[in-house]
């Protein structure tokens, strides 16, 4: 199982409205993720914006290709885009930076 970690930069001031719309993800955005690879999908959010992700997946590249297919995963990506800095022409699932793993205790 490949573990990832990522990061992106949320607008300090949609930081609400970020945190609220991730109190109702769409179900069938919720059964895509599940459907394509995505396990232990984590969101950590400071006060500053940095967004830290956190996904287990057999392959990212799979689960990413497999989202990028799903219609839901358009919709999302694009209601979810204003609220990233840094972002240019691509999507959040595209612009994250990635962290290597230095270290895992298992």
């Amino acid at each position: 199982m490949e573990r990832v970690c990522f990061l992106l930069q949320v607008k300090k001031e949609r930081l609400a409205e970020y945190k609220e719309r991730h109190r109702s993800v769409w179900p069938e955005m919720l059964q895509a993720l599940r459907e394509t690879g995505w396990h232990n999908y984590s969101l950590f959010l400071r006060e500053d914006g940095m967004l830290v992700g956190y996904l287990e997946t057999p392959d990212l590249q799979k689960a990413l290709e497999g989202m990028a297919r799903r219609e839901v995963n358009a919709r999302w990506q694009s209601s979810m885009a204003p609220f990233f800095e840094n972002l240019g022409n691509r999507r959040p699932d595209e612009g994250f930076l990635r962290l290597e793993e230095v270290f895992h205790l298992d």
